[in-house]
């Protein structure tokens, strides 16, 4: 599928409801567990969402129209959230991350952007040039693979419960 607006919209509209319906009022023993050492926590995962709608997409788009490939993206700090979610729940996180959402999404309608302005380039630190339409393909995919994670590390905390069922389970590890 090629890059669409209206599509990548639409579902980056629906991540905030889909992980509120997830894992709302649920307790730490659901929200707090991973999957593994380094692996995120679905409370992990929505404070990430949430620093990456605040310091990632949207501020990278705006520099990719304001200033192309002349000013390279700000570096961005995959693991603020551990410190920018200390003390707050996971609802916190969850209307946090709905609110800035809706933000995000009114002030990325308000720009109105052109095929022009989506082909305009923008320079990633590690990876040099970028598309604007591929900071928007990338920012769907994101959302979709930290929905993905969040559903993993609440899986694996039935791995030894569902007994030899687990075999089936592709969202679990091999035994």
């Amino acid at each position: 599928m090629n890059f669409d607006l209206d599509r990548s919209a639409a579902v980056l509209r629906r991540t905030p409801a889909a992980l509120t319906a997830l894992l709302a009022g649920l307790d730490d023993a659901w929200t707090r567990a991973t999957y593994g050492d380094g692996t995120f926590s679905p409370f992990d995962v929505v404070g990430h969402l949430l620093h990456a709608e605040r310091a990632n997409w949207l501020p990278r788009l705006r520099i990719i129209l304001n200033d192309g490939e002349a000013r390279p993206f700000d570096p961005f700090d995959r693991y603020a959230m551990f410190e920018a979610s200390r003390g707050k729940t996971i609802d916190d996180l969850l209307g946090e991350f709905a609110a800035e959402r809706a933000r995000s999404l009114d002030a990325l309608a308000a720009l109105r952007l052109t095929p022009t302005d989506l082909a305009r380039r923008g320079t990633h630190p590690q990876l040099g040039p970028l598309t604007a339409s591929q900071i928007l393909s990338a920012w769907v995919v994101h959302d979709l693979g930290h929905t993905h994670q969040v559903a993993k590390a609440m899986a694996y905390q039935y791995r030894d419960a569902v007994g030899p069922i687990r075999q089936f389970l592709t969202i679990l590890p091999p035994t």
